[in-house]
């Protein structure tokens, strides 16, 4: 058991992932909102919407057409934010500043021809085949000389600054690696020269021993609220076999995935009987073309709404100027996402 005290006195949690530390206050769940309440966003969605750019058989915002699709799709990004052939360059001063161009290609993944679905509302045997062009795609751009790094991410909704409703999301692939995989890769790789193992296989197993933050899991995966989650209802899917990556899996171990996603996503809508926001993205090995047996395959999920479907966490003062804070446990967390129903409250029966 875990100490008793933090469930009532403000304290610091250390991320180990990060090294970072985030502050708790749990004694502030309890303060009254008079703060900004957030409209809700129609939920209607036609299966297909001639306007929609993402959808099968329309024109791109960028002028190209798509495909007849009738499952998963991937395209290059109209409006990328990495160029392939950006110059190679780079610029100082003084020691002060300094930049670099950065190659790379951005990509997007519809899930679904469907307009109006989302990966919660897909079948599992849907959701595997995500997995399946998440994999390949993962491979393919990991396999060119110039990316070291590919960030496969998905924001959904409008409070996640998702500007077209129908499901997809996106692949980032780049020379370097980003800022949040990079601190990652100092704490796993500092933890497995120390002990032989990765930081996230101890993890799990210790969080499996305490059975606090446990959300879900099955033979392959399992979901919880992290020990030092920073958002309210914030998650870590981690793999219980220590692979690098999506390629590493079995199609046993990708069927796992697919059939936790679902199950964690539909837990999410359910919370506040609404498609849930989110911004969610794997971290796993970079592509640099060394052996990185330190590296464990997760997912992080980051969703923004505190205390219903109107109220939504802000980082903003303290959390700019000194560190990330909240309020809500991760326990209390934990517990309310474990209790909710694996059935979309849109199939549940009337009461």
């Amino acid at each position: 058991m875990e100490a008793s005290w933090l469930a009532e006195t403000p304290h610091r949690r250390r991320n180990a992932l990060t090294g970072e530390w985030v502050l708790v206050s749990p004694h502030r769940a309890r303060r009254p909102w008079q703060g900004l309440v957030e409209s809700i966003p129609a939920e209607t969605r036609p299966a297909y919407d001639p306007t929609c750019y993402l959808c099968p058989g329309n024109a791109r915002a960028g002028g190209r057409r798509n495909p007849p699709y009738t499952e998963t799709f991937v395209f290059d990004n109209d409006f990328a934010a990495l160029q392939p052939d950006a110059p190679e360059a780079h610029w100082t001063a003084d020691g002060l500043l300094e930049a670099h161009a950065e190659r790379g290609i951005c990509r997007v993944v519809c899930f679904s021809p469907r307009h109006d679905l989302t990966l919660a509302e897909m079948e599992v045997a849907a959701i595997r085949r995500v997995v399946d062009v998440w994999t390949e795609q993962y491979r393919e751009l990991g396999a060119r000389p110039e990316i070291r790094y590919v960030q496969i991410f998905e924001n959904k909704g409008e409070l996640m600054g998702c500007s077209n409703p129908h499901p997809h999301g996106q692949i980032w692939a780049q020379e370097t690696i980003p800022n949040e995989p990079r601190k990652e890769c100092h704490q796993q790789q500092a933890y497995f020269e120390r002990t032989g193992r990765t930081l996230l296989a101890d993890y799990l197993a210790l969080e499996l021993r305490l059975d606090q933050r446990i959300v879900c899991a099955n033979d392959h995966f399992v979901a919880l609220v992290p020990f030092w989650a920073v958002w309210p209802f914030e998650t870590l899917v981690i793999s219980r076999r220590p692979v690098p990556s999506l390629l590493e899996l079995t199609d046993a171990e990708r069927d796992g995935l697919a059939d936790l996603l679902k199950r964690l996503l539909v837990r999410y809508d359910n919370l506040f009987q609404i498609s849930f926001p989110y911004s969610a993205g794997f971290h796993q090995a970079p592509t640099d073309g060394r052996p990185h047996p330190e590296w464990h395959l997760h997912l992080h999920v980051y969703p923004p709404l505190l205390r219903s479907a109107t109220i939504r966490k802000f980082m903003v003062g303290y959390e700019m100027l000194g560190m990330p804070q909240r309020d809500l446990t991760p326990e209390m967390a934990a517990a309310r996402l474990r209790a909710l129903s694996e059935v979309h409250y849109r199939m549940q029966p009337a009461s």
